[in-house]
């Protein structure tokens, strides 16, 4: 599956960081990762931190599918509100998934100064604004909840939105101090990298083609006929894990983004904050750590990489037409269009757990727009899986729930 478009900022941005052999021998470890994108370097660095000996595979090169396509906005707001989720499965699940994320970004920013690394962490606070008056009324039902339950929000009425931040025709939002960015492109291969030295082996352009069960390992073949013996093995193959497994359990989109030209000054007043909105698909936006303005949006279902592809210019146009709604007076001085694909679940939630028609083996597959956040709790419940433990999440985030 093509899991983005030809021109995804982060990748030319940074071009080839690293580069891994692919598999020309059999190998043996104590766990095996598929996949090589944020989820599976944040994987791969608790199985190292660990002790476990680890072999990542990916069949393309590294961080080339959907890592290189995201916006990498580290929010703690799920896709679904708290107020709906709650409803969806109950207070307690809901809370603790919306402050799991939360946690995700303090550990992502300790990770980030553990690495010394030059991907850009940044704090920023967060701004959820009405597009249209009849989301108010839901929205600030969205506000009320997230205060009561402890996290630190502020309401600001339309003026006060206009004053801060200089969006014109909102309605109101939410401000959460909670927030950062990244560019989890770079960020995934310094993880690559520092852990390599502690004894990860990569193999690139490697793909898995069949898997052999036994009791306490499987036997993994890739397309070069080479095997790999794996006590466990943890897919981290995002939306492709849609090829694996044969059950509906999320619907894939395309996400279409555009980046600016860098102008650091003409975009200082939104430098600290992530800007979404409320419209059905979301408009979203952040700036990057070298001055310039990304925006995405404009979702819709996934068929195929060329009718997505194709109508680039057009998507390109509709964003920028609703950035045009809150700047009139703004003129985007386009640098880099892209598109990727992302999944949507039911409930906004990950799956991360085991599957029954899998053995010995673990799944973290971060779905919606907090596939990295989700991807950071992921680690903790890896963790609780190689020992045969389970986390307080993994009720919520199982399959077939």
């Amino acid at each position: 599956m093509n899991l983005k478009s030809n021109e995804p900022f982060w990748l030319l941005k940074n071009g080839l960081l690293a580069s891994y052999p692919s598999l020309k021998s059999n190998e043996e470890c104590d766990v095996l990762i598929v996949g090589g994108g944020i989820t599976g370097s944040l994987i791969a660095h608790q199985m190292i931190e660990e002790g476990y000996s680890t072999i990542l595979i990916d069949k393309r090169e590294l961080c080339n599918g959907s890592t290189s396509a995201t916006t990498s906005m580290l929010q703690y707001e799920i896709d679904v509100p708290l107020y709906e989720l709650t409803e969806k499965i109950g207070k307690k699940g809901a809370v603790m998934s919306y402050k799991a994320c939360s946690d995700a970004i303090d550990r992502i920013e300790k990770l980030s100064k553990l690495t010394q690394s030059n991907a850009g962490f940044k704090r920023k606070k967060s701004l959820y604004f009405a597009s249209k008056k009849k989301d108010v009324e839901w929205l600030k039902k969205e506000y009320e909840a997230r205060k009561q339950n402890g996290f630190e929000v502020q309401w600001l009425e339309a003026e006060q939105v206009l004053e801060q931040f200089e969006f014109e025709n909102t309605y109101g939002g939410i401000v959460s101090k909670q927030g950062a960015s990244i560019d989890a492109f770079q960020f995934a291969h310094e993880l690559f990298i520092r852990n390599v030295k502690k004894g990860l082996k990569i193999f690139d352009k490697t793909e898995m083609v069949k898997v052999k069960e036994h009791k306490g390992f499987n036997l993994v073949i890739v397309d070069s006929g080479f095997e790999i013996k794996a006590k466990k093995i943890i897919y981290c193959i995002g939306y492709e894990s849609r090829n694996l497994l044969k059950e509906n359990f999320v619907n894939l989109k395309s996400t279409y983004a555009v980046v600016s030209e860098i102008d650091k000054d003409k975009f200082k007043n939104i430098s600290s904050t992530l800007v979404w909105n409320t419209d059905d698909p979301y408009l979203y936006m952040r700036t990057t750590d070298d001055g310039r303005l990304l925006i995405g949006g404009g979702d819709e279902d996934f068929y195929d990489a060329g009718k997505r592809d194709a109508i680039l210019h057009k998507k390109e146009k509709e964003i920028l037409k609703n950035l045009n709604k809150i700047k009139p007076e703004y003129h985007f001085y386009t640098d880099f269009v892209w598109a990727g694909t992302f999944g949507e679940t039911k409930d906004g939630l990950p799956y991360i757990g085991e599957h029954q028609k899998f053995k010995n083996s673990f799944f973290v597959l971060g779905f919606g727009g907090n596939g990295i956040t989700f991807s950071v709790v992921g680690m903790a419940m890896a963790s609780l899986f190689m020992k045969n433990k389970k986390h307080q999440l993994s009720r919520y985030f199982k399959f077939g729930r």
